[in-house]
């Protein structure tokens, strides 16, 4: 049995001819037409009644139909309001379960008079449109703290960046800020073939868990990010002079860099974040 009658070629087709509608590459809608990958994703996000999922950028609802039925809730933001009598007639058979908002992802999670809307949801499923996917991850980690689960479709190089590990090239000042809230707990990858149209890039689904440690505070993990930020800032000088160069006291930084026995003339691409943690404390979470 399928898991979302819209994910094949036929279906999605006729969805969009019978709406007049065509994919909006500068909203970076690639509709996935595979239910393979539906189940997939289902199975990684092992899903709960009671559990309320955000999706962000539900398309024509492709996802959202394999989701609603498995659960209490779905928050669904969409930016295309030209999908909106697609999305409602396609959800329509759980339309007690469905919350439909309209507009920017990250400028709602931005504002925090929205959240009351976005009803604390408990886990992140999305198909993401790939512009605004490392952005939107993030700042969901920093910004929800009761999604304690994501698995999201991405870019396979978005993917690579938030699996990386230290002094590999994928490895950058967003891989080590995001280890401040989760861990990658799966991956797979997704052909271009299971889109429509297919994407010029591969795609992966990764699942994220978010981190049950509670030692540092919000303020320490803006801290410890600022120092990230810096570190990279310049990313072939030392880190040293690369937080320096934004502003790091040299003597202080000197003090700080000793007492976490890390040599001044490294780069910050070899740093895990427990040492850029360690390095934001010994600054005492002051630049």
């Amino acid at each position: 049995m399928a898991a979302s009658w819209l994910a094949n070629p036929q279906a999605t087709r006729s969805v969009l001819k019978r709406y007049h509608q065509s994919c909006k590459h500068r909203l970076g809608q690639n509709f996935l037409v595979d239910d393979a990958v539906i189940k997939r994703i289902l199975e990684f996000a092992d899903l709960q009644p009671g559990d309320v999922v955000l999706e962000v950028g539900p398309g024509i609802g492709t996802l959202s139909v394999a989701l609603l039925p498995c659960i209490s809730r779905l928050v669904a933001v969409e930016a295309d309001s030209s999908l909106k009598p697609i999305l409602t007639e396609n959800c329509k058979g759980f339309s007690d379960r469905l919350t439909l908002i309209w507009g920017d992802a990250i400028k709602l999670l931005c504002d925090a008079r929205c959240a009351p809307t976005l009803e604390k949801p408990t886990k992140f499923v999305s198909n993401l449109p790939y512009q605004i996917a490392a952005s939107i991850i993030l700042k969901a980690l920093e910004e929800m703290p009761e999604v304690q689960r994501f698995v999201v479709m991405v870019q396979a190089e978005v993917a690579d960046r938030i699996q990386a590990h230290p002094a590999t090239k994928a490895y950058g000042a967003y891989t080590a800020k995001l280890a401040l809230w989760g861990c990658v707990s799966g991956r797979f990858e997704v052909p271009a073939s299971c889109f429509l149209p297919a994407p010029h890039v591969q795609s992966a689904v990764v699942r994220i868990e978010r981190l049950q440690d509670k030692s540092l505070d919000e303020a320490q993990k803006e801290a410890t990010c600022a120092v990230i930020d810096a570190a990279f800032a310049q990313r072939r000088k030392t880190i040293k002079n690369s937080m320096s160069a934004c502003g790091y006291s040299p003597e202080r930084l000197e003090d700080a860099l000793r007492a976490c026995d890390i040599d001044a003339k490294r780069r910050a691409e070899t740093l895990t974040t427990v040492d850029f943690i360690q390095l934001a404390r010994a600054l005492k979470w002051q630049a």
